[in-house]
């Protein structure tokens, strides 16, 4: 095969893949508009967004299945379903499947299958996943964190003499090896603090405790290829903000503006980006991946917050930036690194070109979650599509559409669905995602006023009943995973 060195073989490779690729998850929001870069692209989805509507997206009939826990049990569910695999039969060729989440498990069905997945083994990405492990390959890479240690904490005169010892402050932020960061992120400053995660920290042989700092969160995702790692843009993280998520410390949307950081603080998050890129591929990693940043707004330190050795909530918005449509979205690389197609891609030129200013525009999403601790059933729910705010700051739907850039302005936003009528609304259930034009918040962090009525104009739409006391017990308790 001819070996493929500009980013026109790139689109066209893309454009002639001759495989059935499917990317099988909850939902498609991850990878929204990958279709339209690569033919043979489709989504195999556990919850349909856009009511039968996307040409791309196939959501088979509800069949009996014990409770979900995690998106690996939806994919997992998935692939036994016989619809999906009666689907995946009938297209033929030698499918591939690309995941947000995955494990053994879905390894073997995907074996059984005769589907190859387009990822670094299952057991790699979760030891590269765990928190602990993200600050060791840091250190190999020369990509610092902030001051910590590792190791298990046994009562709170432990965390003491632990933190004394490491010459960390008492106020300190302690993290679990897994999980959402608004569920395993515990804020302690002193004996009463520790006594409300004690239950959670106690059991895990080893946690990260970290001097807490007065920082901002900054997300920027990459992928790790032969030729190097390409580096995308540094996305603003909006945490925490009670409109949005119930959880304190917990991701809630990005936003994306070529001012968002000073240029030296993005030169060093994406050098610090290529330097564990290529650590990663010495531990055998290869592949997309996203790494958080700690942005110190004290002396404008950049440190290594954690690893999703994935695709991940940011993806939809780096892979739709400006450089995207100008070159290729990031997502194309990873698919080419497995593809076994022949490349050498000048990715200095590409990581040059992607850090230019002029190829960042101004974008925002928020995820939008059940905030109140109350559980109920929905009965009626916005649509997916083009909704748009009028001059009183009340919003209406518009249009049907399933492309953000369909958003002509900043009075306009895309809505993906999530919560279904018939679907329960609980404490921190995903309600959906709105991506519109410009800023969401202002340069304090705070959500802008504007926001604030997209946010309970979309939130509005929203209608539940009570349950009966035999339905309440098979709800989904507060705290139940998440699904983006």
């Amino acid at each position: 095969m001819k070996t493929l060195k500009t980013i026109s073989d790139v689109r066209r490779y893309f454009h002639r893949n001759a495989r059935n690729i499917y990317f099988i998850s909850a939902t498609n929001f991850n990878l929204l508009g990958i279709d339209e870069w690569v033919r043979h692209f489709k989504y195999l989805c556990y919850i349909d967004c856009f009511d039968g509507k996307h040409p791309n997206v196939f959501t088979p009939t509800e069949a009996p299945h014990a409770e979900f826990e995690s998106i690996e049990d939806i994919n997992n569910y998935l692939l036994e379903h016989k619809e999906i695999i009666d689907r995946i039969v009938a297209r033929g060729g030698k499918p591939v499947a690309t995941f947000l989440m995955f494990d053994e498990r879905t390894e073997e069905l995907c074996k059984e299958l005769g589907v190859e997945i387009w990822f670094p083994p299952a057991s790699l990405r979760t030891r590269c996943d765990n928190k602990m492990e993200t600050v060791r390959i840091g250190n190999k890479a020369g990509v610092p964190s902030v001051p910590n240690a590792l190791c298990a904490v046994k009562s709170y005169a432990d965390l003491q003499k632990i933190t004394k010892e490491h010459k960390l402050s008492n106020d300190v932020v302690i993290q679990t090896a897994f999980g959402d960061s608004g569920h395993t992120t515990f804020f302690i400053a002193n004996e009463d603090d520790w006594k409300k995660y004690e239950s959670q920290i106690v059991p895990d042989p080893e946690v990260k405790i970290m001097k807490r700092i007065n920082c901002r969160g900054a997300t920027l995702e990459a992928c790790a290829t032969r030729c190097g790692t390409i580096v995308g843009p540094l996305l603003t993280e909006i945490v925490g903000h009670k409109e949005l998520t119930p959880y304190k410390g917990g991701w809630c949307g990005n936003e994306v503006f070529p001012g968002a950081f000073t240029q030296g603080v993005r030169d060093k998050a994406r050098d610090y980006a290529f330097k564990f890129g290529n650590q990663l591929r010495a531990e055998g990693y290869r592949g997309y991946f996203d790494l958080d940043f700690l942005i110190d707004q004290d002396d404008g330190e950049v440190y290594l917050g954690e690893l999703n050795p994935r695709v991940t909530g940011a993806s939809s918005m780096t892979n739709h930036a400006a450089f995207a449509h100008a070159d290729a979205p990031l997502f194309l690389f990873h698919l080419l690194e497995f593809s076994g197609q022949d490349f050498d891609i000048d990715v200095q030129d590409l990581n040059e070109r992607w850090a230019d200013p002029d190829f960042i525009d101004y974008w925002s999403q928020l995820v939008i979650k059940h905030v109140p601790d109350t559980v109920d059933r929905v009965t009626e729910a916005p649509q997916s599509g083009i909704w748009r705010m009028n001059d009183d700051g009340s919003v209406a739907y518009h249009r049907f559409d399933y492309h953000r850039r369909a958003v002509e302005t900043e009075q306009e936003a895309f809505f993906l669905r999530i919560t279904r009528p018939g679907d329960y609304r609980y404490e921190g259930a995903d309600l959906g995602i709105l991506i519109m034009r410009g800023r969401s918040m202002d340069d304090d962090f705070k959500l802008t006023e504007r926001t604030r009525n997209w946010i309970n104009g979309i939130v509005g739409q929203f209608k539940g009943e009570a349950l009966a006391p035999a339905l309440a017990e098979q709800a989904p308790q507060p705290g139940a995973f998440k699904i983006l």
